[in-house]
């Protein structure tokens, strides 16, 4: 099933639920004029799809602590990119791990604590993997716009 495929109330779900994950069945009913059984069918089979993949939290990095938002672009030599891919996603301070198009590129988004935090991460997560040709790091100055939670389809 495609978003294109859902019925109006079925993006009208998705919608208040992106802006608010923990709305109740209830209160979802009373904004549709539904029952409560009624929207926990729908929201039941937009799971079932694929559609809403999971229910979650959002932590702001910076309450926590964390100050730096750094992007890095990873030359890795081909025979390398698979894995140097999966050991680059299953680090903790690793937000998102791309592919991308041209030569075998990642561009890895990892949010740390501060300078000295961004240090030992590259020398302890990224110049110590076999395979790694460059690395080019930017540090986030200002972000204009950031989506959490994947796509917003409203």
């Amino acid at each position: 099933m495609k978003y294109t495929e859902l019925d109006e109330i079925d993006q009208k779900i998705l919608e208040m639920l992106q802006e608010n994950g923990k709305m109740t069945y209830a209160d979802l009913g009373r904004k549709l004029n539904m029952s409560r059984s009624a929207v926990r069918e729908r929201v039941n089979m937009l799971v079932r799809n694929g559609i809403i993949e999971k229910f979650t939290i959002v932590i702001n990095p910076y309450k926590m602590g964390f100050e730096m938002s750094a992007f890095f672009e990873i030359d890795v030599e081909p025979r390398h990119l698979q894995s140097i891919a999966k050991t680059l996603a299953e680090q903790k301070y690793v937000q998102s791990v791309n592919q991308m198009s041209g030569p075998s590129t990642l561009h890895v988004h990892a949010i740390l604590k501060n300078k000295e935090h961004l240090e030992k991460f590259l020398s302890e997560h990224i110049y110590s993997l076999n395979g790694i040709m460059s690395v080019r790091s930017y540090i986030l100055i200002r972000g204009f716009k950031s989506k959490s939670g994947g796509l917003r389809i409203c």
